[in-house]
C-alpha cells in the first residue's frame, strides 16, 4: 500500500492531494496513509483485503471513502477522525452484529451509508434502526426510508452545480439592491423606455405596411403599362408586315421591268448581229464576182497562148 501511495502522489506532497485512488493494492492493514493527508476528500479502498480500520488515519476533510470487497468486521470507532464524512460504502463485508454499527452515531454529517451484502442487514427491523441511529441519514443501501431511489453520482454533481448557480444569482440580486438606492424609480424609468420602444416598433410597422402596399401598386402599374406596351408592339408588328407587303410588290414589279428590258436589249443584239453578218455575206459575194470578172480575161489569154503552140506545132 505505501508503494502504492508513492505512485498516486506523482511527486505532490500529502497535503496536496485531494482524492487518492487504492484499489486492489493488496493490504490487510492500513499502511502508508497519515495524518498528513490534510486535504484529502475522496479516498478509495475497495478491495484490497483489509481486515480491520486500526491504524486509520485522521482526516479532518474527508468527505467519501470506498471501502467494499474487503474482510472488515469491527473497529468503526477509527473513522470519528473524519467528521465531515458524508459518504461511507461498507457494502460486501463481514459485519455481522447491529451494535457493531453503533460508532456511526457520531458521523453527524453522514449521509449516505452502504452496507449491503453483510450480514447485519438480515436483522430484523434493520433499515429503521439504522435510520433511527443515524439522524442524518438519507439513503441506506441505494434508497431513502420511503423506498425511493438515490440518485446517482452524476445527478448529485449536477445538483451541486445548480445550487451554486443559485447562490450566484441570489448574491448577485442581493448586491443590486444595496446599489440601487432608488429601485422604484429605476423601474419607472424602464417602463417609460419600453413604452417608447413600443410606439416606435409600432410607427415602424406601419411604414412598413404603406411601404408594401406601395410596392403592391407599382407591381400593378407596371403590368398595366406592359399590356399597353404589347399592344402597341403588336400594332407596330402588323404595320411592318404590311410595309413589308406593299415593298415586296414594289420589288416584285421592278423585277418585272428590269426582265423585260434585258430581253429588250437581248433581242437587239440578236438583230444586230442578223444585220452584220448579211452585210458581210453580201460583201464578200461581190468581192468574189469582182474576183471572177478579173479572171476571165486572164483565161481567155491563157487559152489563147496554148492553141497558139498548138499551131506551131
Amino acid at each position: 500500500m505505501e508503494k502504492r501511495i508513492l505512485l498516486e502522489k506523482r511527486g505532490r506532497s500529502d497535503d496536496e492531494i485531494t482524492e487518492l485512488i487504492l484499489d486492489n493494492c493488496r493490504s490487510t492493514y492500513i499502511d502508508g496513509l497519515t495524518d498528513s493527508f490534510t486535504a484529502l476528500e475522496t479516498l478509495s479502498l475497495i478491495n484490497v483485503g483489509l481486515v480491520s480500520l486500526k491504524n486509520f488515519p485522521k482526516l479532518s476533510n474527508l468527505r467519501k471513502l470506498e471501502l467494499s470487497d474487503n474482510r472488515i468486521s469491527n473497529g468503526l470507532s477509527h473513522l470519528m477522525g473524519s467528521p465531515k464524512l458524508t459518504h461511507l460504502n461498507l457494502s460486501g463485508n463481514r459485519i455481522k452484529e447491529f451494535d457493531e454499527l453503533q460508532p456511526l452515531k457520531d458521523l453527524e454529517n453522514l449521509e449516505v451509508l452502504d452496507l449491503f451484502n453483510n450480514q447485519v442487514t438480515l436483522i430484523e427491523n434493520y433499515r429503521e434502526k439504522l435510520f433511527q441511529l443515524i439522524p442524518s441519514l438519507n439513503y441506506l443501501d441505494g434508497f431513502d426510508k420511503e423506498y425511493v431511489e438515490a440518485p446517482s453520482d452524476e445527478e448529485d454533481m449536477a445538483e451541486e452545480e445548480e445550487a451554486d448557480d443559485s447562490c450566484e444569482e441570489s448574491d448577485d440580486v442581493s448586491l443590486a439592491y444595496l446599489y440601487n438606492d432608488n429601485l422604484e424609480e429605476d423601474q419607472e424609468d424602464w417602463k417609460s423606455v419600453e413604452s417608447d420602444y413600443n410606439n416606435a416598433d409600432e410607427e415602424f410597422d406601419s411604414e412598413d405596411e404603406e411601404e408594401e402596399e406601395g410596392a403592391d401598386n407599382d407591381a400593378e402599374d407596371g403590368a398595366d403599362s406592359d399590356g399597353e406596351g404589347e399592344d402597341e408592339d403588336g400594332e407596330e408588328e402588323e404595320d411592318g408586315a404590311d410595309e413589308d407587303d406593299g415593298g415586296n410588290e414594289e420589288g416584285g414589279a421592278e423585277a418585272a421591268a428590269s426582265s423585260a428590258a434585258t430581253e429588250a436589249d437581248t433581242k437587239a443584239t440578236e438583230s444586230a448581229k442578223s444585220s452584220s453578218t448579211a452585210e458581210e455575206a453580201a460583201s464578200a459575194g461581190d468581192e468574189g464576182e469582182a474576183v471572177t470578172k478579173a479572171s476571165e480575161p486572164e483565161a481567155r489569154g491563157t487559152k489563147r497562148k496554148f492553141q497558139g503552140t498548138d499551131s506551131d506545132g
